[in-house]
């Protein structure tokens, strides 16, 4: 009960609702539970403010009453072709007013609401497609050869936007269940697995607002796309605030900073390898742009390094804020920039309705300061066991991260790196996030990863890969000296290998495995 009461405090304080006025709290309540997290606060929005400005993409802005209209038809246009409660509806596009269409449309129906990675290559999409039973899907035309023949199609901006202009806007009728969503584990090896949602409850949103200063009415560019969890749970928090999303198809440095300059965005959300693009433009054209209306830098998805941060944190002001989380447990921490001022590379401490702990090898709780233990977290927003069947471990109904951390003195977490990334060199474990870190705060160096390979002395020796800055010659004995100075020996990379770019998904996760 007390956690509930403090996160009713907590959406009051952000604006998300209102104390004063019960009957618009209950009314959220009764959206959510009806149209599900995203189609639910939306619908609030467009009856609280009709007029406010929901999106703004590169064809122009919505308002939600526009958004409303849009997204009734298109669930009507759908329901006479046979799609319902039993349907599932994928997406396969870049962010644009056509996914923010589907989406909603989706809840209205009661459908299964599927958001596939753009990353996809054609085996990837049909196995997940098969598995998940899709019965239609909603690309862009540039994907139109992946998609597998048989599968009932749309393409966005064509046919997608003929059905929503010949179709009636008005209300439907409010579907039998609420529509749920599937969201996709990262996918850096083989098929991703399919990790359903059901949230009924807009205390959730607590889970984020009580530590990242969100507040009504403002703007957020959300350049982390909305088929990931990151932009996903940053849409869906924008449309409960009745603020203004900003979109893009594709993630471009300058034009980000254009775009938070132009709409005067309080909010940007990335992932760590697009803040990198951003902090390597040249100090004078990232001057160009005026982004002192931010208080928020959300970064999640993958690893943010002190580095990165600090260099972030110089440029734009106190406005890191670093969750830390899971495709399976949602959110786990969030470091504030508070916490990060304090601890660069801290993941911070858990947010209301959050729970972590650390677990040793035999499932016995880990305690003390500094020690380290493998992750496990728990909240309201956990899934509840994958789609194609199977689930993490849980311990104490806790679920596994798959990561590795520990405490600091004062409660803020950190990742010390993937349990399964931990190499064994020479009788020690190491794990490769300490010294890609290292690498990657080095005045030539880009970026960085460390991987183990077979060794017949050590059963693993080290290999760095290391991207350089622009115009640095490559010297490996440079950087193996820099990793001497300040880790343990065994620590230093045997090898190092320059490269262009490292590997990644469309989200920014390193592909370990092509690292060779």
């Amino acid at each position: 009960m007390f956690e509930q009461v403090r996160a009713v405090g907590v959406l009051h304080r952000a604006g998300m609702i209102n104390l004063f006025r019960p009957d618009q709290v209950l009314a959220s309540m009764r959206a959510v539970r009806a149209y599900g997290p995203i189609a639910g606060p939306a619908r609030i929005a467009a009856r609280r403010d009709a007029d406010a400005v929901a999106v703004i993409d590169e064809f122009g802005e919505l308002s939600y009453h526009q958004l409303d209209r849009r997204s009734n038809a298109l669930a009507r246009a759908w329901a006479r072709q046979g799609f319902g409660a039993d349907s599932v509806i994928a997406v396969l596009c870049r962010d644009h007013r056509w996914v923010i269409d589907t989406m909603l449309a989706s809840a209205k129906l009661g459908s299964r609401l599927l958001l596939m990675n753009t990353g996809f290559g054609a085996t990837q999409l049909a196995d997940v497609a098969a598995r998940e039973g899709v019965t239609a899907l909603v690309h862009d035309a540039e994907f139109a050869d992946l998609v597998p023949a048989g599968l009932t199609r749309f393409v966005a901006d064509e046919r997608l936007e003929d059905l929503i202009t010949d179709t009636d806007g008005a209300d439907l009728p409010v579907p039998r269940r609420a529509g749920s969503l599937v969201l996709l584990t990262s996918g850096t090896t083989g098929t991703p697995k399919g990790a359903p949602r059901q949230v009924r409850s807009p205390l959730a949103a607590a889970q984020f607002l009580d530590r990242i200063p969100l507040r009504h009415g403002e703007s957020t560019f959300l350049a982390a796309p909305s088929f990931h969890g990151t932009g996903l749970s940053q849409l869906i928090l924008t449309f409960a605030l009745g603020s203004t999303a900003v979109l893009s198809r594709r993630f471009d440095a300058r034009a980000t900073l254009a775009g938070i300059a132009a709409h005067r965005c309080t909010a940007l959300v990335v992932v760590p390898t697009m803040l990198r693009r951003i902090m390597d433009l040249p100090e004078a054209v990232r001057a160009e742009y005026d982004t002192s209306s931010l208080r928020v830098l959300f970064s999640a998805g993958s690893a943010l390094g002190p580095d990165l941060g600090n260099r972030a944190t110089a440029a734009f002001g106190p406005v890191i804020h670093n969750l830390y989380g899971s495709t399976e447990v949602a959110v786990a921490t969030i470091a504030t920039p508070q916490d990060w001022r304090a601890a660069p590379g801290t993941v911070g401490k858990p947010p209301c309705g959050c729970r972590v702990r650390l677990y040793d090898d035999a499932g016995k709780p880990v305690t003390g300061i500094g020690k380290q233990g493998r992750i496990f977290a728990g909240s309201s927003l956990a899934f509840s066991g994958y789609s194609g069947g199977g689930h993490k471990e849980i311990i104490d109904g806790l679920l596994s991260t798959g990561d590795v951390g520990h405490f600091d003195e004062q409660g803020r977490l950190f990742v010390d790196g993937r349990d399964d990334d931990m190499i064994v060199s020479g009788g020690e474990n190491v794990f490769p996030g300490e010294i890609e870190e290292l690498l990657a705060a080095h005045d030539d160096v880009v970026e960085a990863a460390v991987i183990g390979v077979p060794d017949e002395e050590f059963g693993q020796r080290l290999r760095a890969f290391v991207v350089l800055r622009s115009g640095v010659a490559p010297d490996a004995e440079l950087l193996r000296a820099h990793v001497k100075a300040n880790l343990a020996r065994y620590k230093v990379p045997r090898e190092v290998v320059f490269l262009d770019e490292l590997p990644r998904n469309a989200t920014g996760k390193l592909f370990r495995h092509k690292l060779i």
